[in-house]
């Protein structure tokens, strides 16, 4: 059975940096999703698209079509107080924000005496993305997937 639109998908994968250095790896529990429906980074739906059970792919996907280039916007400063535990604070932190469309994960990239510099860009963002990807099981999504 071919990859496409609402199908249940398993895939084991890989995942490097442009330095070969691993990011993430699905060690062998498979990550299952639903095709089409933007559960993945579309750039990986994409090269997956048409493929069967069996089947490998390796792929590098472009920051646009990963998590974005990184925006300098969505570096900025705000004030040491605005955390529970200011005293704890240390640069790689990261803490979740509530933000307009949920929640969004934050990482702390400097501290400046009671500033406290974070950056709420993906940490994948303005990264290529090197997968290699083996399809483990497509089937028919069930009436609640």
């Amino acid at each position: 059975m071919e990859i496409q639109k609402d199908r249940v998908v398993s895939i084991d994968y890989l995942l490097k940096d442009d330095q070969g250095q691993m990011i993430d790896r699905s060690e062998g529990d498979p990550l299952v999703y639903l095709h089409g429906n933007d559960n993945i980074i579309p750039g990986l739906e994409r090269h997956l698209e048409g493929k069967k059970a069996g089947d490998k792919v390796s792929c590098v996907i472009a920051p646009a079509d990963a998590y974005g280039e990184h925006d300098e916007e969505m570096v900025f400063s705000v004030s040491r107080k605005d955390f529970a535990e200011s005293d704890k604070i240390e640069v790689g932190m990261q803490f979740q924000a509530q933000e307009e469309g949920g929640m969004r994960v934050v990482t702390v990239v400097g501290i400046d005496g009671d500033n406290v510099k974070i950056d709420a860009n993906h940490p994948l963002a303005g990264k290529s993305l090197h997968f290699d990807v083996t399809v483990k099981d497509v089937r028919e999504a069930s009436a609640e997937e």
